[in-house]
């Protein structure tokens, strides 16, 4: 079996990224970050020892130069671990999940060069930065404490996750570096601002949950198909650049757009496909679905609910109307200026 055979599997599923888009979806971050603070700073020393490297490790499979073999997968999760040093002999891991530990260090893994997939979740950790892990693929730090995104240059890394920790800007995020990044998931944190999500190979972006207030900087995010921006503060749609060209979903379900005017400044989204408005002001307006349609011609589904072809031929037609109306008041501007003809 293959590196790649075997990362498949631990892949999550794309079902599970965007479980935002059920309305059940009923999420407790916040109850597991006031639990996560309700605990105790000082904990018992629990090192990772070698029995519980013998009971956690699994997956045999040959070392790099084929000659050999070693086990590949690691799993200690729930183990009160607070070091893992050891980690640092056991150089041809490929797969390791130290989740629901009480580590504050993990630079031991800064000698697993083989390394493609990592679970960190669950633990006190003040930052991901780790050394340039050459074959990282997907790395997760999920409720953590960590603060920041600097540090994090892993060349073959596809998927992030950051969520449900204390990341108010994002900082140290190199596009030359993050070649392959496509996957980032931020919901949960405190962002003010989404300057400095900087990385032109993202697809998918979750950001819901945060402090949000407008959308800035994304506009040379060309290949992002899926954006979450659920349960923030967002009262204006500008912000979303042509340069987001591929965008065709996008969720802001939560917020705090009131002027159905504003869905204007997303007609120059040429994929956008589907949008989530929910709960925000501008849906409680009686023309709210048809108003959207008008302003945004490309739309096939706005919230649960796909428009029908007598939606599309009514919105064609106000947009027609709109469109002669603008013409004749330009014409009637015009003769204005230029005034009565002379004899």
């Amino acid at each position: 079996m293959s590196d790649e055979d075997d990362l498949e599997d631990f892949e999550p599923d794309q079902d599970d990224l965007e479980r935002e888009d059920d309305e059940k979806d009923t999420e407790d971050w916040e109850d597991d970050r006031k639990e996560e603070e309700d605990l105790s700073e000082e904990w018992m020393p629990t090192p990772l020892t070698e029995d519980m490297m013998k009971e956690g490790l699994s997956l045999l499979c040959k070392t790099g130069n084929g000659l050999a073999h070693a086990y590949v997968k690691l799993e200690v999760k729930e183990r009160e671990l607070t070091d893992i040093q050891l980690l640092r002999s056991y150089i041809h891991l490929r797969y390791v999940d130290i989740s629901e530990n009480h580590l504050t260090d993990v630079s031991a893994l800064n000698h697993l060069t083989h390394l493609l997939w990592l679970k960190a979740d669950g633990n006190r950790l003040r930052s991901a930065q780790l050394n340039e892990l050459p074959y990282l693929q997907i790395a997760s730090f999920a409720y953590n404490q960590i603060a920041d995104t600097e540090g994090i240059s892993h060349p073959r890394l596809g998927i992030l996750n950051l969520k449900g920790n204390h990341i108010r800007l994002v900082t140290g995020m190199d596009p030359e570096k993050l070649i392959s990044l496509h996957t980032l998931e931020l919901r949960g944190n405190q962002l003010e601002s989404t300057v400095g999500i900087n990385v032109p190979t993202l697809k998918n972006l979750f950001l819901a949950q945060n402090m949000l207030k407008k959308v800035e900087g994304l506009e040379h995010l060309k290949n992002l198909t899926t954006l979450h921006l659920r349960d923030n503060q967002i009262d204006t749609l500008s912000g979303f650049s042509e340069g987001m060209k591929s965008l065709q979903y996008l969720n802001l379900r939560g917020n705090m757009v009131s002027n159905l005017q504003e869905l204007a400044k997303l007609q120059n989204l040429p994929k956008l496909r589907a949008l989530v408005l929910l709960d925000n002001p501008c849906t409680d307006e009686s023309d709210y679905r048809q108003e959207a349609l008008v302003h945004i011609p490309q739309l096939e589904r706005l919230d649960k609910e796909f428009f029908e072809e007598e939606d599309r031929a009514e919105a064609n037609e106000i947009r027609q109307r709109m469109k002669e109306e603008q013409e004749q008041e330009q014409d009637a501007e015009t003769e204005q200026d230029i005034g009565p003809d002379q004899p």
